[in-house]
């Protein structure tokens, strides 16, 4: 008798990217971060749940002259557009088409610092790049994880030894995911996610935004 063959029938497409020697960059945008928690604008109208010990800014970010934060935008919608481009099998020509409108916004996270499950309504692609990891306690090695709660959830309100070690990507397990300085991490708005309470010292700092496409003729 044959062995029965398992396919994947449904799979969640993430991209990561790598900005090379981000150093220089990121110091700049540390700096640009910081001034903005400094002169207090943050945004009027949070609507998932958060502490005192982040802040959040508004959601112009990417419409800033700032020369950093043109750089790092430049660098996201080239590493978006290669992955729009890989999953959609478009052409560059159709990809110089595409007009991308955006929501940025500058996260700084300081010791206990969170942000509750959420996702992205009206986007259909998000990114979250890391500007400083901060450092984390010894102890805590869950510390400011950003948490991906997979579609298969609800495959856990029954568990036992049927389905009970079945590991990713079929597994029902939160991915998790250590961001480091430089690192970019795009995925389909309609994920739900979550980043655990920071517990280290310093500044956890990234940057995130969400996108939605329009392609003119056709």
């Amino acid at each position: 008798m044959s062995k029965p063959e398992i396919v994947p029938m449904f799979a969640v497409p993430f991209g990561f990217g790598q900005y090379e020697n981000p150093a220089t960059l990121n110091a700049a945008l540390r700096r640009f971060a910081l001034e903005q928690e400094l002169t207090g604008a943050s945004n009027p109208r949070p609507l998932t749940q958060r502490n005192a010990a982040l802040f959040e800014s508004h959601f112009d970010l990417f419409r800033q002259s700032d020369p950093a934060i043109q750089e790092l935008k430049r660098f996201c919608w080239d590493q978006l557009l290669a992955v729009i481009g890989q999953l959609n099998g478009y052409t560059l020509d159709t990809l110089e088409r595409l007009e991308i409108y955006n929501d940025a916004w500058v996260h700084v996270t300081r010791r206990g610092g969170y942000f509750s499950l959420h996702n992205h309504p009206n986007a259909s692609w998000s990114g979250v790049y890391c500007v400083d990891a901060g450092s984390s306690d010894a102890d805590r090695p869950d510390s400011g994880l950003l948490s991906f709660l997979g579609p298969s959830t609800a495959s856990a309100m029954h568990m036992d030894a049927g389905n009970a070690r079945i590991p990713p990507p079929y597994g029902s397990q939160m991915r998790n995911l250590k961001l480091e300085a430089g690192r970019l991490v795009l995925f389909p708005s309609w994920v739900l996610h979550e980043v655990k309470p920071f517990e280290g010292t310093g500044e956890r700092i990234t940057i995130a935004f969400n996108c939605w496409f329009n392609l003119p003729h056709g």
